[in-house]
């Protein structure tokens, strides 16, 4: 394969197609094709980073998916993000999410802190 920066959406699937053949055939990673495979997914990477990117999620979003992933519910934060009603608030997005909390669900819940600060 010709090795370059993908400049259109024909080339692009060229590589992808190229890329599919070479999982298919499980080339080794130390393998001369193993090296030009993983230089292509570099460049298709930046292709769709480029051209299909992907926008960050909403903060309040993300806790609420994270407390559900946890099997948390509000009354589980309760003491350590405040009371209750001040939770609630929170996720129902009457109060706003301040830096202090946006700290605590990143250290509790593991949230990426530049999501929570979006």
């Amino acid at each position: 394969m010709n090795l370059k920066i993908i400049g259109s959406e024909k080339e692009y699937q060229q590589f992808l197609a190229w890329a599919d053949k070479m999982f298919d055939k499980k080339v080794a990673p130390e393998s001369p094709e193993g090296e030009e495979l993983q230089v292509i997914l570099l460049l298709i990477k930046q292709y769709e980073d480029q051209h299909y990117p992907i926008p960050k999620p909403d903060p309040i979003e993300a806790i609420k998916n994270k407390m559900v992933d946890l099997g948390l519910k509000n009354t589980d934060l309760v003491g350590k993000a405040g009371s209750k009603g001040y939770i609630s608030a929170i996720l129902n997005r009457h109060k706003p999410l301040t830096l202090e909390l946006a700290r605590f669900f990143h250290k509790e819940l593991g949230i990426p802190s530049d999501i929570l600060l979006a």
